[in-house]
């Protein structure tokens, strides 16, 4: 196996891990929150978590499905913030694991040459691997989010490492 391929698919692997990582803290923090709680904004300044998943649908879909994915970019941004309701817990996840188990299988079936190809989203110019950068940065970002507004809600920890020894020191 050549060393490009290599480095490829070890890119592509980490940025499935890290997607994988952001899904399961979102579903553990829905696990803790009601169906009033998702809709809930702390304040006018900030969204909803039922909002902040509306939005990583349309980002995850314009970026790595649209964009790598090189299909018709069909995203209305000004929808996920304005949406109020309409969604159950489970219904903004099953939406969310969609658009997710979508974008993985893009993103695992990338060639080299989608990878290096430079395109524009949202007036922004990314190759493939950039796009890649964006949809795990923005992902992990607003999973932070969601995270922070559900331990505000609730005044707990979330324990997504529970049983992992986070102390250990690098080798």
């Amino acid at each position: 196996m050549d060393k490009e391929f290599q480095i490829i698919e070890e890119l592509k692997q980490n940025a499935l891990y890290r997607i994988d990582e952001s899904t399961r803290m979102i579903k553990k923090s829905l696990a803790d929150i009601s169906e009033e709680e998702v809709w809930q904004k702390p304040n006018d300044a900030l969204n909803s978590i039922a909002n902040l998943m509306l939005h990583l649908c349309g980002n995850i879909s314009q970026y790595a499905i649209s964009s790598l994915g090189e299909t018709e970019d069909t995203r209305n941004r000004d929808v996920e913030f304005a949406t109020t309701g309409g969604f159950t817990k489970m219904e903004l996840m099953k939406k969310l694991d969609d658009v997710v188990d979508s974008a993985k299988r893009i993103i695992f079936d990338a060639t080299p040459e989608q990878l290096v190809r430079k395109r524009s989203v949202q007036g922004f110019s990314f190759s493939g691997i950039g796009i890649i950068l964006h949809v795990v940065e923005h992902y992990s970002y607003h999973t932070g989010q969601i995270a922070f507004w559900v331990k505000q809600l609730k005044n707990k920890d979330l324990g997504f490492y529970d049983g992992v020894d986070l102390n250990i020191k690098n080798k």
